[in-house]
């Protein structure tokens, strides 16, 4: 546990002092590699806790670490060609033609480390406390990856990201401060606030307490997960960040914002809430779905159809949450699906924006003549995140539908629904991009660069691999996960 922590925490301050481009590169790849060996390890050999519950990794935990360090490793090879592309001199925006310049490389490999120290430590702990502090660092450090790319429009989506998170970070103190004083008693002045330590004194729990402290975690963490209404950042940071970075906030930080919201439920359903929480949760689960599907038909920003799909897969988590345990391993999985197929479409995305030079996917087209790996992939990823069979994201979202349909016909035809309309809001434009003549202005290119592609592929083949077949191991550790937070 500790070198899962302090690893990236020592490559990134070392980032800052390499000297070269390509050694820097190289420290960002290595410790991606040794990560995610390390997490792998994880699944075989229970690492031992520290301090109790504060460097503690259970079923949930392990889950989201894994993906963490499994695209961070994507992004970071991605991101070897990708650095070498950046002209690190005056630019020219696309967009408005006007003259801008990168952020240094150091900072960016170094707060690409800092985001997975970060990310780890969400992870690997089971106190709500220390839980914050790292989702909390998770948004100061991104930050800078955001505006990698200094131009007015991604200034403006790093400062909307910045005080919208910001603000949901302080509702969630404010909710960790009243889950004190809802656990407190006559007998217990000092509340331990480990997950294990709040779910045992139930009995002392003040139910009013409680349910406001939920609230505001959910609200504070919701904004940090992209739930509707307080999606409004996500949209504007995924469409204007580089590609490598928007698949890390779209596969991992969300994960990890949900992570705070699981820990909220789990202890609401040691102390008998789960009732009251589980409505809040399907109410903003299908407004965010309800959202999603308003603005992904006809949107015409491929980068922001991206974005909004989030939106609604962040809703169909809280769905599965909402419902119990009906829903609890497709929930799971159905998390790691998106993780894998989303960052798998942004690597994607930003291949089709360095080729065409536009995020409009009105004026893309012939991907299939001038990317035709890319567009193969494309197409693929499209399919699969809106729930095709047989990719992941159908068999979980098939086990949603199964807990929704416990409890009537209403929910479950409002679900299929909204999953119709983002289908036919995402589907659309992707065959207006693969198909058809290329522009006129646009001529073919040589071949594709591997590293531009193998990531996104491997990772779309994984997708496609837990649709057909989930091993007996990784079925037993998401049941054991789902039964700390989805009630029965």
């Amino acid at each position: 546990m500790p070198v899962l922590l302090l690893l990236p925490l020592c490559a990134a301050l070392l980032s800052w002092f390499v000297p070269a481009d390509h050694s820097r590169r190289a420290l960002l790849l290595v410790t991606a590699t040794v990560e995610l060996t390390l997490a792998a390890a994880c699944w075989f050999v229970e690492p031992a806790s520290l301090g109790g519950e504060l460097l503690c990794l259970d079923a949930m935990g392990r889950l989201v670490l894994s993906l963490t360090c499994a695209l961070f490793f994507a992004a970071s090879l991605y991101a070897v060609p990708y650095l070498e592309s950046e002209d690190p001199g005056a630019r020219t925006d696309f967009h408005q033609g006007l003259h801008f310049s990168n952020a240094p490389e150091a900072t960016f490999t170094g707060c690409m480390l800092l985001f997975l120290a970060a990310s780890v430590l969400a992870a690997s702990t089971r106190h709500v406390g220390l839980l914050w502090v790292g989702i909390e660092t998770t948004t100061v450090v991104s930050a800078p990856l955001i505006s990698f790319h200094r131009h007015r429009r991604s200034l403006e989506a790093t400062w909307k990201y910045l005080l919208i998170c910001s603000v949901g970070i302080g509702f969630a103190l404010i909710g960790n401060l009243l889950l004190d004083i809802a656990m407190q008693s006559e007998a217990r002045h000092v509340v331990d606030m480990s997950v294990s330590s709040l779910s045992q004194g139930g009995g002392h729990v003040h139910p009013a307490w409680f349910k406001a402290a939920f609230v505001f975690l959910l609200v504070g963490y919701g904004a940090k997960m992209g739930i509707a209404p307080m999606h409004t950042w996500l949209p504007d940071a995924h469409s204007e960040a580089p590609s490598l970075v928007s698949a890390l906030l779209s596969g991992a930080l969300l994960n990890c914002a949900f992570l705070g919201i699981f820990r909220a439920q789990e202890v609401a359903l040691s102390v008998g809430l789960a009732a009251f929480t589980s409505t809040l949760l399907l109410a903003f689960g299908f407004l965010s779905m309800l959202v999603a599907a308003l603005f992904i038909v006809n949107l015409g920003d491929f980068k922001r159809m991206l974005a909004y799909s989030s939106v609604e897969h962040m809703g169909i988590l809280l769905i599965a949450l909402g419902v119990g345990i009906a829903a609890g391993r497709g929930g799971l999985l159905h998390m790691a699906g998106h993780s894998l197929i989303k960052a798998a479409l942004f690597l994607l995305a930003g291949n089709i924006l360095a080729r065409y030079h536009t995020k409009s996917s009105h004026d893309v087209s012939g991907m299939a003549q001038s990317l035709p790996m890319t567009s193969a992939l494309w197409l693929t990823g499209i399919i699969a995140i809106t729930g095709t069979p047989p990719f992941v994201v159908f068999i979980s979202e098939f086990f949603v539908l199964q807990g929704l349909l416990n409890g009537g016909l209403l929910l479950p035809a409002a679900y299929l629904t909204l999953l119709g309309v983002i289908f036919v809001g995402m589907i659309t434009p992707t065959l207006h991009m693969c198909r058809g003549g290329m522009p006129h202005d646009r001529t073919a290119k040589g071949r594709e660069n591997l590293l531009f592609v193998l990531p996104s592929a491997c990772l779309l083949v994984l997708a496609l691999a837990l649709g057909l077949y989930m091993p007996e191991w990784l079925r037993e550790s998401l049941d054991k996960a789902a039964a700390l937070a989805f009630h029965p």
